[in-house]
């Protein structure tokens, strides 16, 4: 699902207005690089993205977008830390994740296969008394720059 830039600063510029947050520049420049990256980014590849960026305050603005719900992390295959925009933000989807490479990409299931999948997983989970709220479905392989 590709984000529209002007839509998602305004997104993100409410939601950070009503946690009594300000939307910072380093913020503004934050949401901009995962944008444009379109799939789950790391600190280091955000960096070389934008080399003028210090780390910590990079690591201290995406605490604070986590904290508020507009970014959240994904854990990759002995990868660092990624983050993209939370579901409701950029809505429900899954992850690829190259186990050589480590790069996560997002990708979406059409309706019908996510209504099985939640079947499936109910089914599954009927006799463990344990109620689901929702799923996460990481698929581990070879990215196609890696075959």
């Amino acid at each position: 699902m590709g984000l529209r830039p002007a839509e998602t600063h305004d997104l993100v510029s409410a939601r950070l207005r009503e946690a009594g947050q300000h939307y910072t520049k380093g913020r503004r420049e934050l949401v901009d690089l995962l944008v444009r990256a379109g799939r789950p980014a790391s600190v280091p590849e955000m960096l070389d993205m934008r080399p003028g960026l210090t780390q910590s305050s990079l690591y201290r603005n995406m605490t604070d977008l986590e904290s508020v719900g507009i970014v959240q992390r994904v854990v990759g295959a002995n990868d660092p830390t990624r983050y993209e925009f939370s579901e409701d933000i950029i809505g429900h989807h899954h992850h690829t994740i190259c186990t050589v490479c480590g790069t996560v990409d997002d990708f979406f299931m059409p309706a019908a296969a996510e209504r099985n999948l939640e079947t499936s997983l109910d089914t599954a989970l009927d006799t463990s008394g344990f109620q689901p709220s929702t799923h996460r479905l990481d698929v581990f392989g070879t990215c196609p720059d890696c075959l």
